[in-house]
């Protein structure tokens, strides 16, 4: 089953805004607003060096069931609607209830949605086929590799959907962040707000460190203090 409508608040001016900042200060930035529980703890990146801003697209993976296991893999099963589905800018990301030893997404599968436009991939389960997908060479997050196929662990249960990734709630629209450390999940309501806070953290911490390199004490400079706060405007406008 598929939500009708899924939010794209991801436009350009956001993308770039988010394409600019850290996932360490957008997950800071989320918990001023009191959400604590955003980062997808335990997933590394395939590759290095690489950024990912994209609009989630979801697919959830239930226990298996061995009664249950034809009906729900036959035919286009969630995980093949999602691949078919998704458009320009669309990160997959894939609940499988943090089980390693089962594979949740191998090459085939990732070569088709990043031809129709997908921009990354994250599951909290195992990728199969890991050396091809990386030969891909598009954002990947995810908790393990391992040679089985999903059906060892798992049935293909829904897309677009609400779901919990790496213990963290995502919605069908969420934006989507990743970098070296990790992946972020930006809720869409709140995205434009995040990313402008974001964005002005980072400046204020960029006047900070080139204080401290030039030897001065993080005090008053780390957070910003209002003493400094006229200085840190003048260097602002310098700069801009």
């Amino acid at each position: 089953m598929a939500s009708d409508f899924i939010p794209d608040v991801l436009d350009d001016e956001l993308r770039s805004m988010l394409e600019q900042v850290s996932v360490a200060t957008i997950t800071h930035q989320l918990q001023n607003r009191r959400i604590m529980n955003s980062f997808l703890s335990g997933l590394r990146p395939l590759l290095p060096g690489q950024r990912l801003v994209g609009r989630a697209r979801t697919l959830r993976y239930v226990a298996l069931r061995e009664d249950r296991l034809a009906a729900f893999s036959a035919g286009q099963n969630a995980q093949r609607r999602i691949a078919e589905s998704v458009v320009d800018g669309d990160v997959i990301i894939i609940e499988a209830r943090d089980v390693p030893d089962a594979g949740t997404i191998g090459d085939i599968y990732a070569m088709r949605a990043y031809h129709l436009g997908a921009v990354g991939i994250i599951t909290d389960g195992a990728l199969r086929d890991t050396a091809a997908i990386a030969e891909l060479g598009r954002p990947v997050y995810h908790r393990s590799s391992h040679g089985s196929t999903w059906g060892r662990r798992h049935m293909p249960f829904s897309s677009d959907e609400p779901i919990t990734c790496a213990g963290v709630f995502v919605e069908p629209g969420d934006v989507i962040v990743g970098d070296d450390e990790g992946a972020v999940v930006v809720p869409h309501a709140l995205a434009h707000e995040v990313a402008e806070a974001a964005l002005e953290q980072e400046t204020r911490e960029s006047f900070a460190i080139e204080r401290v390199r030039a030897g001065e004490s993080p005090e008053g400079l780390f957070p910003l203090s209002d003493a400094r706060r006229d200085e840190f405007e003048a260097w602002k406008a310098g700069r801009e």
